[in-house]
């Protein structure tokens, strides 16, 4: 297998604009009322704001602007005012790393917000057939410490912002060209037609319910009809298990569940997912069960990383639909990504599809994710930011190193 690490510094005058001055304060991540309360600081008129509104927000996230300039029917005086005040421009991107199979992974650099120094956290975007998927990070690290993450195994830095979280979103759409007049790059792997993010999971570094204030505002702003309009049903945000959050994950933020489930019981979970010590599994399920909004139509998906001799078994099959009863739900079946240092292994195929049918007998849709972006470090419970021990250089050796043994 081949890795491409591009220079992800733009190359033209159409790039989007990087690196935002730290002392300036990003338009983007506001909600509307925020944006108008923004506006009025500049002194807009009050009688003129909801107008404003209006413009900036077509501009950020239909039109898909970096830069003031680019307003075309705001005045010359208002953008020099919101250039001097604000900015719009997007995060430093340190790295774009293609997989053999299509799929990207970027490196992303924000400002330190409280971290000491600047931060990095990495964004996935994983093509496939009538539909491209965005995989977002939500923090700097994470705290659960789940034993087959790569992820968990670095602490948690700090939490992203709305605007962070939603940039990862905008500068995917600028790579890949999915804003009017943005063009794809040549050889892309993108859907062959229609909108190239389709699908947002909220699968990336960090809990999302730890940071839940900021992923609500960036997901709210995400599936805004006259924004980036994407579909409240193609935004799932996992969860590894914080059960006070998942009714208001539902009530107020209204996307899709998943959870990261990997055990059928509480001593293996306990290991495994170290958050079920203060939510057992009796609990979490429970919590799904009266998820606002559940039904056939809208089910919970649950993921289950199959660890050869440790969660694979036919009889843990058998548990798991026993635990999942009455609850509209499908099971993803996720082969281990191996990272260095791991202690585990990947089930067998055989076993793996053995386990599938048995959950497929009982009713439930157990599909196999294919595992995508190997070659990159970019698959599921790969993801981790080398920000405090491996420079560039480095990194792209030991991910070099990674795609010769695939």
């Amino acid at each position: 297998m081949t890795v491409t690490l591009l220079d992800a510094t733009p190359a033209s005058a159409a790039a989007p604009a990087t690196t935002p001055v730290p002392d300036k304060p990003s338009l983007i991540g506001l909600d509307r009322q925020a944006l108008g309360e923004a506006l009025a600081g500049i002194g807009v008129p009050e009688r003129q704001i909801r107008m404003r509104v209006g413009q900036l927000w077509h501009w950020l996230y239909v039109r898909g602007a970096s830069d003031f300039s680019e307003m075309t029917n705001v005045s010359k005086d208002l953008r020099a005012q919101l250039d001097a005040a604000f900015t719009i421009a997007r995060p430093e991107m340190v790295s774009e790393m293609i997989s053999t199979d299509g799929t990207r992974k970027w490196l992303f650099r924000f400002p330190p917000r409280g971290a000491g120094r600047p931060v990095e956290i990495e964004t996935v975007y994983i093509p496939e057939e009538g539909r491209g998927t965005l995989c977002v990070s939500s923090q700097v690290g994470c705290t659960l410490t789940c034993s087959f993450c790569h992820t968990g195994t670095q602490r948690l830095v700090r939490n992203l912002t709305a605007e962070e979280i939603l940039s990862q979103i905008l500068v995917a759409r600028d790579r890949l060209g999915d804003f009017p007049k943005g063009e794809t790059p040549a050889g892309a792997a993108v859907p062959s037609e229609g909108r190239l993010v389709t699908n947002i999971v909220m699968m990336g570094m960090g809990e999302p319910l730890y940071n839940f204030d900021a992923v609500k505002t960036a997901l709210l702003i995400a599936s805004d009809g006259d924004g980036l309009s994407l579909s409240k049903r193609r935004i799932t945000l996992s969860t590894s298990g914080v059960v006070p959050m998942i009714e208001r994950t539902g009530s107020e933020i209204g996307c899709m569940l998943a959870i990261s489930l990997h055990a059928v019981r509480d001593e293996l979970r306990d290991e495994l997912v170290p958050i079920n010590k203060k939510w057992n599994l009796a609990e979490l399920l429970e919590a799904c069960r009266n998820y606002p909004g559940l039904n056939n139509a809208r089910r919970i998906t649950f993921e289950y990383v199959m660890l050869k001799d440790v969660n694979d078994s036919l009889a843990d099959a058998r548990e798991l639909v026993r635990l999942l009863k009455g609850i509209p739900a499908k099971i993803n079946l996720i082969p281990f990504n191996p990272w260095p240092g791991s202690p585990y292994e990947c089930s067998d195929w055989e076993q793996i599809e053995a386990f599938a049918e048995v959950v497929n007998r009982a009713g439930y849709a157990s599909p196999i994710r294919t595992p995508r972006g190997r070659d990159i470090f970019a698959a599921c419970g790969q993801l981790k930011s080398e920000t405090e021990r491996l420079r560039a250089r480095e990194r792209a050796a030991l991910e070099a190193s990674a795609a010769g043994r695939a």
